[in-house]
């Protein structure tokens, strides 16, 4: 699938885990080997373009560190799940695997679901070291990321809105090289038109959670000197009060920001919500992202070797 700035998603999840891993383990010599394992933990979805995303992430992760074995597990509604990849990685005779939430923040599943897993999964394997390292967060390469995806929408949405205008003064002769010599916003407003982002998050039944997700759209707004707003999915406030609250507040354009790992279910929800506006795509692979991860990685390697000493 390619989306509106030309970026081919997956449509398919690509070979990650049980055999890369065993082709890594055969090629590379004995001296890359013994290193922690990278278990990265996606949250799961019925939707098969989640688990492809998350795939193209993972196969990203293991690309930029040949010699390490990385899986891919989900907490849910998706394959393989988090004991089916331990088990895997105890049976091929690993004694440490760092599990990495791949979650936007510290709610119920890294708090509660995972922790419990793990748990269990070493009762099951004593001889397996779980450590489970920290989740994505805001962190400021992600929301970094976040805007790229903005400019890709808003450079595509440029581009198009350019051509329509080209074509429609095809007889006006200088008016062409006018119109296309105009200067735009680095983001893609068009000139003159305040350009307003609707930072559109999952959403918790926690106040507090959400008070910190809307950090995400004031740390964008910061970025990228555009107008934002946050919403939720799954609650208040929605996508079209956010857009409202915009408009209020002066935008002419809206584009919505989805901060979404991988698209799915509640990012086909809002674009119904608001299906006369722009979308951008969802953060999905990128550079930040499979830097954030390995930093998660090492950052918990660390803690666990200063516990040890």
């Amino acid at each position: 699938m390619t989306d509106p700035s030309g970026i081919a998603w997956p449509t398919a999840a690509p070979m990650v885990g049980g055999a890369l891993a065993a082709c890594a383990l055969e090629c590379e010599p004995a001296s890359t080997r013994g290193r922690p394992a990278l278990i990265a933990v996606a949250h799961g979805s019925r939707d098969p373009r989640s688990a492809a995303t998350m795939s193209a992430v993972v196969a990203e992760l293991a690309a930029a560190r040949p010699g390490f074995d990385v899986r891919l597990a989900f907490l849910d509604l998706s394959a393989p799940s988090v004991e089916q990849v331990v088990d895997a990685v105890a049976a091929e005779g690993h004694t440490h695997a760092v599990v990495t939430p791949l979650l936007l923040g510290s709610a119920f599943h890294a708090r509660v679901d995972l922790p419990g897993l793990l748990a269990a999964a070493h009762t099951r394997h004593p001889q397996l070291q779980l450590t489970q390292a920290g989740v994505l967060g805001p962190d400021v390469r992600l929301i970094a990321a976040l805007r790229d995806r903005v400019a890709e929408a808003a450079t595509y949405s440029a581009g198009r809105d350019r051509m329509l205008e080209a074509t429609a003064s095809q007889r006006d002769g200088g008016a062409l090289a006018s119109i296309l010599s105009a200067p735009r916003d680095p983001l893609g407003a068009r000139p003159n038109h305040r350009l307003g982002i609707a930072v559109a998050a999952v959403g918790s039944s926690s106040p507090a959670a959400n008070a910190r997700t809307a950090e995400v759209a004031r740390r964008l707004a910061a970025l990228t000197g555009h107008l934002t707003e946050i919403c939720f999915a799954t609650t208040e406030p929605t996508l079209p009060q956010a857009i409202s609250r915009l408009r209020t507040r002066g935008a002419e354009d809206i584009l919505v920001a989805p901060w979404f790992l991988a698209p799915g279910l509640l990012t086909d929800r809002l674009v119904a919500a608001a299906p006369n506006v722009l979308h951008a795509n969802v953060i999905g692979p990128h550079a930040a992202l499979t830097d954030i991860v390995w930093d998660r990685y090492d950052a918990a390697i660390a803690t666990t070797l200063t516990m040890s000493a």
